[in-house]
């Protein structure tokens, strides 16, 4: 990284620890896999904190339990369509399923009944049932985004029911292991940042209660360092076949939900989407009493920032690592991968590329470099997709409007293409072409001037 954009980095850093007031704060950049740069302001028990330095990373810890739950699906234990009282009975979230959990559209409280859960002992929360307490619903399911902190122990306690193992376990064996993610946990270990207030009008600090959440644990239990949420971010980016593939991550980056602040922000399944300038960032903010933490990732540009500090509110986290995403974006853009011919091409779906007409909409289809292919209009906009080849002459749409649904290449006895067949839309060579079998037909006598 250029020497520039270190100091940019940093100085952007120092701004947010000296204006926020935190008494220790560090930050990291991963960039195409590999931390590119760390920092930090302040001190812990006397020392300038680092990579390897622990702050509680609160909801963040909800990706971390979406991963778990992706997994159950993945092995074919659940669907995100079943009720959760189909795997977990009597926690009186009748009707709710297990997207809607995952998304935040359940409808389920913001947050567990009284005293506040979040400075007070998970003991005082023993069963399900003081999770949620007597009015569980503020709305209706599946009818609008509302974030829900008991929505993720519900979820804990699925994984924990389907694993027959607690959450914390699960968790450490199926994913932190496998990760490499050795300073992530569920009790602090030392090196590790004190939870801290500070006055808001003064420049003093008291110390914040650090409690063991129990069956709040899977909302925001975990400790980590800048350096575990690194190669998190990369597994969010890229997937690791020990734990979710590429598809599953990039589902869970998928927006499933739409918050109240609009088309700026979203949320997948487990990962909160950001729109930041011409970027789409997926990732996670957290907070506990003491603590502020923010992953955030740019798929397109090959990076993510992480930033956590040791006080309750003060520095804008989010903010700070979506600039340190930016700032590196914009000073050293990414370098594309060279262009080289593919290795090896199937002739038969080379003749399918080109121009196709829905209608009177040109589309172009293309071979792209993963072994897909990818159809578009030719203007600007419009619905554009990728597909996977799932059988000869089949393929499955992977994102945008035709994701899930199936396109197929018709043949005639002879076995020449007739046309595509996409969800029952029909995609011609030549715009209403004489002979296809658009629905409705197509005028024998074709095109024709004013004078015809």
């Amino acid at each position: 990284m250029l020497p520039a954009t270190r100091r940019a980095l940093l100085q952007r850093t120092a701004v947010a620890q000296s204006e926020g007031r935190a008494p220790s704060l560090v930050a990291a950049v991963v960039r195409d896999g590999q931390p590119v740069w760390s920092g930090a302001r302040g001190s812990v028990d006397g020392q300038t904190p680092d990579g390897t330095t622990q702050y509680r990373i609160g909801s963040i810890t909800k990706t971390f339990t979406a991963v778990l739950v992706m997994r159950l699906r993945d092995e074919g234990l659940l669907d995100l369509g079943d009720p959760l009282e189909k795997h977990l009975s009597g926690t009186g979230a009748d009707g709710v399923t297990i997207g809607q959990l995952l998304a935040h559209t359940s409808g389920l409280a913001a947050e567990s009944p009284s005293p506040w859960w979040e400075r007070t002992p998970g003991t005082l929360r023993p069963g399900l049932e003081d999770v949620l307490g007597e009015r569980p619903f503020r709305h209706p399911s599946g009818q609008r985004h509302h974030y829900s902190n008991p929505g993720y122990t519900l979820l804990g306690s699925l994984v924990e029911k389907l694993r027959g193992a607690p959450w914390a376990e699960v968790l450490g064996r199926e994913v932190l292991e496998p990760l490499g993610l050795h300073r992530t946990s569920v009790q602090p270990q030392a090196p590790y940042a004190p939870g801290l207030a500070v006055h808001p009008w003064a420049d003093v600090v008291l110390p914040e209660p650090v409690e063991d959440l129990g069956l709040m644990a899977p909302a925001g239990q975990l400790w980590s360092t800048t350096e575990d949420l690194g190669k998190f971010a990369v597994f969010l980016a890229q997937g690791n076949e020990r734990v979710l593939s590429a598809e599953s991550v990039r589902e869970m980056r998928t927006p499933a939900a739409l918050p109240e602040g609009g088309w700026e922000s979203g949320y997948g399944l487990g990962v909160q989407l950001i729109r930041w300038d011409t970027r789409m960032l997926a990732g996670h903010t957290g907070s506990l009493p003491g603590f502020v933490a923010c992953l955030l990732l740019s798929e397109k540009d090959g990076l993510a920032a992480v930033a956590l500090a040791n006080c309750t509110s003060g520095p804008l986290i989010a903010t700070l690592t979506g600039e340190l995403v930016q700032i590196v974006a914009d000073a050293e853009p990414r370098i594309p991968e060279t262009w080289r011919p593919a290795p090896e091409v199937d002739r038969a779906v080379l003749g399918l590329t080109g121009s196709w007409y829905w209608g009177t909409h040109a589309f172009g289809l293309r071979l792209v470099a993963d072994g897909g292919i990818e159809l578009g209009p030719l203007s600007p906009g419009g619905r554009r997709s990728r597909f996977l080849a799932e059988a000869e002459d089949t393929w499955i749409g992977l994102d945008g409007y035709y994701a899930g649904e199936t396109l197929r290449a018709v043949r005639r006895a002879d076995g020449a293409v007739s046309h595509l067949d996409l969800g029952s839309f029909v995609f011609t060579r030549e715009p209403y072409e004489v002979g296809a079998p658009v629905p409705g037909g197509v005028d024998p006598e074709g095109w024709r001037g004013s004078r015809s």
